[in-house]
């Protein structure tokens, strides 16, 4: 039987960032929109896992959603077949500082400018406006005070390097090649870490793999269903 598909989005865009995705399993794929669902990660893991029907999931996440995907691998380990990680980092420098700071700053200069200060940038200078405008388009639906959150989240998330070395499934580590957030480097010291880890670079490719190469991603994800569900997959 095939593992049901759980998608966790980054910041600061929703759950439809993954469209080119929610056809891998249909009626099996979940993309929840994490914002509300609490003030951490960890509160965004526990109601994520309660939304999957099946025994066996494949948690998906990307930057923040990846951070979300290890306390997903955390609370039910046994649960979780497998786990790929988009732009992810494992480890978090604690810093009481950086997190209002973001977050303050955030509220200060709005959306639109973060956008182009912050968010914009991490896509690949190859990848079609189209999609960078579609990014756009996705954040500017979302409340200020709900990116805000994000924000904090995210800066307040645990280090999570202790999942990667003990969770026993796969953990698939994928990076574009100009992602700076983390970066390659990063990224294949993390697939190195890892109890069963596997790193995957896609070419011209930024932080947002999901849109900018859904083709690359959408093999790696049928790739690890066959690897927990080698009879299941059609």
């Amino acid at each position: 039987m095939n593992p049901d598909l759980l998608l966790l989005h980054a910041l600061p865009l929703d759950g439809s960032m993954w469209a080119a995705q929610l056809d891998l399993l249909p009626g099996a794929t979940y993309a929840p929109t994490l914002y509300g669902l609490g003030d951490r990660v960890e509160d965004w893991a526990a109601e994520a896992l309660k939304l999957p029907k099946g025994n066996k999931i494949i948690v998906v996440g990307c930057s923040v959603g990846g951070s979300c995907a290890l306390e997903v691998a955390a609370l039910a380990p046994d649960r979780v077949a497998g786990v790929i990680l988009i732009g992810t980092t494992a480890a978090r420098r604690v810093d009481s500082r950086v997190n209002p700071t973001y977050a303050d700053d955030l509220q200060r200069i709005g959306l639109k400018a973060a956008w182009q200060e912050w968010w914009k940038p991490a896509f690949s200078p190859n990848t079609s406006p189209a999609i960078i405008a579609e990014a756009e388009d996705i954040l500017m639906r979302q409340p200020l005070e709900d990116v805000v959150r994000g924000v904090r989240a995210f800066h307040s998330r645990q280090s999570r390097g202790d999942v990667l070395s003990t969770f026993r499934g796969p953990v698939y580590v994928v990076t574009g090649d100009t992602d700076v957030l983390p970066g390659t480097s990063t990224c294949a010291d993390q697939a190195a870490s890892a109890y069963n880890g596997y790193l995957h670079v896609i070419p011209d490719c930024g932080h947002y793999v999901p849109m900018e190469q859904p083709a690359a991603l959408n093999s790696i994800i049928k790739d690890l269903i066959e690897q927990v569900a080698p009879l299941g997959w059609n």
